[in-house]
């Protein structure tokens, strides 16, 4: 379910095509698993890269299945462009992963700890930045002109910045310890992603259940995986409600991560229906385990007003109508509220052109369960919104709410996350300057807007030429309470930089969990993440991989897949070559 300030969306469970696992299956899961905690914490690092390289290996093998797999349950043309996204968002960072956690394990066995490609940076006031991405010199020739950071908590200094990097790695071992990940139904590589960081950032062994909507996806991570349920410490198991309250109940279960809702979350910590409120509002969890969470969010786009081309308007449209139709518009960080200037002359040019780009992307299947009522209840509250494309009982159009009102605190498109393909456009007056108008946008966002995964911020080079703006897009990546802030680039980035953290900001109370706690991702395992800072150059040539815009995307997917699985410089031209014709 999605909780909002003003009530509850549902997210329907899906119907299982794989029978539920039993509960003496499930039984039998967690007894495997924790008898394979011990041998984990007993495993050193030269047996675990070991084992990354076999997972590495089982992954490739297994991509183009998975990729088929998942074009199927989304009823995407395998052939086309759009599986594309199905190559980004399953195999590619799964086997981004893998190597990164290999690699930041080949320093700890040399040197004691990752090494980070740097630089480190003391802000002004007093926080460290470290620079993770690119993470090498092939990807800095692949990844142009991106850089990524993680800034980390307020009381990490400089000095003490290596203390916090790979505890469980430091020589003292372990308590065993047992992890029950509850997969995302969504982006198929979330549940492997969210394993590995189990496994290999906190040093727990897990059982993962798969989300009946994308359960499909299971037995091929079995075969991804195989390495790791043969050393017996991750076991796959199917079902939906009854099976993952029964998991988190069991006593041999030590912690739980959760990739889904809100309303999820506080029905396993507090409990559903009037009895688990009640607990929620006097601060008593049923549940006293550590829980992490990725929760999902109102996704904010700050679009800094400048000096755009007619190319500009053009290349951002394509970025802006991606953040909302990529994967149909069931992502966590799709774009929900795109914030702008009232006044600039270039607003009503942005909005055309992002019409004209969602009149030509295929309207997607709206696989993820209650779509379509979600849709209908934006629909119900905005009937002046825009739709691109055909509406009915099985049919959700991409879809625009131009002109949202800043001062309606409970409009449904600031409370509540859509789910599917809807967005918002709320235009700010900030007469006396740019700045002042950067300032509203981010107490906006961060006052107004539900959750605190990611935003982004979309701003011309030739306005950081002012150094009044320069200052105030830096101060806005300061003060933007997200966990991710990524600039003229869709937030996913952060998510798929994987080197980067991944979760929300920090500091959410169990009674108000917002978009969640803790972070996965994390790849040189720092322990104390505050946010994660993209930036990429303002527009990309050629046309982005992830781009819904781009012709070639599935071509660029299975290429990068194979470079992720092995990365070297002979692979680069022919990524190259295929780019060009996006």
């Amino acid at each position: 379910m999605t909780t909002t300030a003003r009530g509850t969306l549902t997210i329907p469970e899906a119907q299982p095509g794989i029978p539920p696992t039993s509960h003496t299956d499930l039984e039998d899961a967690v007894q495997a698993v924790k008898a394979g905690a011990k041998r984990w914490v007993d495993t050193d690092v030269r047996a675990r890269i070991e084992l990354l390289d076999q997972a590495l290996r089982d992954t490739a093998a297994v991509a183009e299945r998975w990729v088929q797999t998942a074009c199927e349950f989304k009823r995407i043309p395998y052939e086309s462009p759009l599986a594309g996204e199905e190559w980004l968002g399953g195999p590619v960072l799964s086997l981004r992963t893998l190597r990164l956690l290999r690699e930041s394990l080949r320093d700890i066995e040399q040197i004691g700890r990752p090494q980070y490609p740097g630089p480190v940076t003391v802000r002004p006031d007093g926080q460290v930045a470290v620079g993770v991405f690119p993470t090498s010199t092939l990807e800095r020739a692949l990844y142009a002109g991106f850089t990524g950071e993680i800034w980390m908590q307020p009381d990490v200094t400089e000095r003490g910045l290596h203390d916090t990097m790979a505890l469980s790695y430091r020589g003292a071992t372990s308590d065993p310890k047992v992890a029950l990940v509850l997969g995302a139904g969504n982006v198929t590589a979330i549940p492997a992603t969210d394993t590995l960081s189990k496994l290999f950032e906190e040093d727990e062994a897990v059982v993962l259940k798969m989300n009946p909507v994308n359960e499909a996806i299971g037995p091929v991570l079995e075969d991804a995986f195989r390495v790791f349920v043969d050393h017996g410490v991750l076991r796959i198991v199917y079902g939906g409600a009854a099976e993952g309250a029964y998991l988190t109940d069991h006593v041999d279960v030590d912690s739980v991560h959760i990739t889904g809702s809100d309303k999820t979350h506080d029905a396993i910590v507090f409990g559903p229906g009037e009895d688990g409120a009640r607990r929620k509002a006097q601060g008593e969890p049923r549940l006293n385990k550590p829980i992490t969470s990725e929760l999902g969010n109102v996704t904010p786009v700050i679009v800094v007003p400048g000096p755009w081309s007619a190319a500009d308007l053009e290349f951002q449209a394509e970025n802006l109508a991606t953040m909302l139709a990529q994967n149909g518009g069931f992502n966590c960080i799709a774009a929900r509220v795109i914030v702008t200037h009232a006044a600039w002359a270039k607003r009503r040019d942005l909005l055309h052109a992002v019409r004209a780009v969602l009149q030509r992307v295929p309207q997607r299947y709206p696989y993820y369960p209650g779509a379509v009522d979600r849709f209908r209840a934006f629909i119900d509250e905005h009937p002046e919104a825009e739709r691109f494309g055909v509406e009915g009982d099985d049919a959700v159009p991409f879809t625009l709410i131009p002109g949202l009102d800043r001062s309606n605190a409970d409009d449904i498109a600031f409370t509540t996350e859509a789910f599917c393909g809807v967005f918002g456009e709320v235009p700010l007056d900030a007469p006396r300057s740019i700045p002042d108008y950067l300032d509203q946008a981010v107490e906006f966002a961060n006052d107004r807007l539900w959750g605190t995964l990611s935003a982004s911020i979309i701003v011309h080079p030739r306005s950081l030429k002012d150094p009044a703006v320069a200052a105030a897009v830096d101060r806005a990546i300061a003060n933007l309470r997200y966990g991710s802030v990524v600039v003229n680039h869709w937030s996913a980035l952060a998510y798929g930089a994987i080197s980067t953290s991944w979760g929300a900001y920090p500091g959410h109370e169990l009674t108000d969990i917002q978009s969640g706690r803790g972070t996965v991702h994390n790849t040189y395992l720092f322990d104390r993440p505050q946010k994660s800072v993209v930036r990429g150059p303002f527009r990309v040539a050629p046309r982005p991989a992830w781009f819904v815009t781009n012709r070639v995307a599935d071509q660029l997917g299975r290429r990068a897949a194979d470079f992720e699985a092995d990365p070297s410089p002979a692979k680069l031209p022919g990524m190259v070559v295929t780019a060009l014709r996006g």
